[in-house]
């Protein structure tokens, strides 16, 4: 049995593309803010997503919901989820198709910024594209193994240990479930609509004379 596979994102270079863009935007706040290092907390705070704003003003602050996932607060949080990202990317990109991958992503990252919003307190800040690449990693891992006719019990527990080992301070592992758990379920979904393809065998017989 062979799965059919829809048109790869890989033409379009989607991760690059991301990767480029959360570059560019780390490069830009860094020369506002004056500090390559570190983003000040200004930015973060108009950029990112900051519960205050958004819960007392409400909809013109709606945004953060989005940028947030394209800021970073210093060089080793987008040296990482660049890395990451480089990661399940270009994997997502064989599995997925170009609508697929961006929904996966970009719904991914919002279901856990708005996850944030919801239990976090106030004065929280968060920053990062971490939700978003676990929703590719989780859509990922168990695509792979349910188009693969195995048990995704593997999967749960491999998922479930990079969750844990992502834990620590200052991480915010509300944005992480969030993505996480929506991958994992929406790369079920889509790999049980895959419709398998006949693998047709041909046997040729032989016929053997001796002189």
């Amino acid at each position: 049995m062979i799965v059919k596979i829809p048109k790869s994102s890989q033409k379009y270079k989607i991760t690059y593309i991301l990767i480029a863009l959360i570059i560019v935007i780390y490069i830009f706040c860094a020369i506002i803010g004056g500090n390559a290092l570190t983003i000040n907390q200004t930015l973060t705070a108009l950029l990112g997503q900051y519960n205050g704003l958004i819960l007392e003003y409400g909809f013109p602050f709606y945004y953060q919901l989005f940028t947030s996932m394209f800021i970073h607060a210093n060089l080793m949080h987008i040296g990482g989820n660049v890395l990451c990202l480089l990661i399940f990317g270009l994997r997502a990109e064989e599995m997925f198709s170009l609508s697929e991958y961006l929904g996966i992503y970009f719904i991914g990252g919002l279901i856990g910024n708005i996850l944030t919003l919801i239990i976090a307190p106030a004065n929280y800040i968060s920053v990062g594209a971490s939700g978003a690449i676990f929703a590719l990693f989780g859509a990922c891992i168990i695509y792979d193994r349910k188009t693969a006719q195995q048990s995704i019990i593997g999967a749960l527990i491999f998922a479930f240990f990079l969750f844990i080992i992502n834990m620590g301070e200052n991480v915010n592992i509300l944005a992480h479930l969030g993505g996480l758990v929506f991958g994992l379920v929406i790369g079920y979904i889509l790999a049980s609509k895959r419709k398998p393809e006949k693998e047709h065998q041909y046997t040729i017989n032989y016929s053997y004379q001796t002189v």
